[in-house]
């Protein structure tokens, strides 16, 4: 019981953490700052994160139901902080000082590891039954 709890409070805090990223987007639309230095691709990456935050939450109560998701969030997080330390390393190595490095760097990673921990904490799920599916009968939609 504690497990479950524990990951449903991770669950919870990396849901809000992504969700917030949708009020992010909201102010970077409203305030048209995204054109300021050709800057169109930041409000859809934080789009879709806060999407993935807002199903993040949704997971919570059935945690073991939702595998690849959790699993697209550890990944992804995983993945825009590598990505970020590429681009890092090659801005120092041509003079450049980068603003969100190196703590956005170290968050996103953080985050990746503790949902992949999460979702190696959660129960196997039930096979399949072995045999088709019985057919009940065909049936039409009603309107």
């Amino acid at each position: 019981m504690k497990r479950e709890r524990a990951l449903q409070v991770v669950l919870v805090l990396v849901g809000l953490y992504y969700l917030t990223w949708a009020f992010i987007t909201f102010d970077i639309l409203w305030r048209s700052s995204w054109l300021q230095g050709n800057r169109d691709a930041l409000p859809m990456f934080t789009s879709v994160n806060g999407v993935l935050g807002v199903f993040l939450l949704l997971a919570v109560k059935q945690p073991a139901r939702h595998h690849s998701l959790i699993a697209y969030g550890a990944w992804s997080s995983l993945a825009h902080a590598f990505t970020m330390t590429i681009q890092t390393a090659e801005a120092w190595a041509h003079g450049i000082h980068r603003a969100d490095s190196p703590q956005d760097i170290v968050i996103n990673g953080a985050v990746g590891v503790l949902l992949l921990v999460v979702l190696l904490g959660l129960p196997a799920k039930e096979p399949a039954p072995a045999g088709p599916a019985p057919v009940s009968g065909l049936r039409i939609a009603e309107a």
